[in-house]
């Protein structure tokens, strides 16, 4: 998994860094195909706005958010892409228990 960080008028901080890719470890440990995440942070006037691409097998996922400060903006971030991996993870999963289609089952 490879994460880059970059910031548009702003600096990103030790600190930030830190926060932003413990809270993208978050999304990597429910979904393990993530092969690459681009994360942008840029202030606007009095906007934080954070956002994330995300590149994994089969799928790439976008999300934005907004706040008054950059941690609760990258907060939002992650808990829109944390529902979206786990969507995109259900339906990719096979749900058929039983083995095939109707017609090719055997009846009791």
């Amino acid at each position: 998994m490879q994460l880059t960080i970059s910031g548009q008028k702003i600096d990103v901080t030790p600190p930030l860094r830190d926060y932003v890719t413990e809270k993208m470890g978050r999304i990597h440990r429910h979904f393990d195909n993530v092969t690459m995440t681009k994360v942008v942070l840029q202030v606007e006037k009095e906007r934080h706005l954070a956002e994330a691409t995300i590149n994994a097998k089969g799928a790439k996922l976008h999300a934005n958010a907004e706040a008054d400060n950059m941690y609760a903006a990258i907060d939002s971030l992650a808990s829109k892409l944390d529902g979206q991996v786990r969507r995109h993870k259900e339906k990719s999963q096979d749900h058929h228990r039983n083995g095939g289609a109707l017609k090719s089952q055997t009846l009791k």
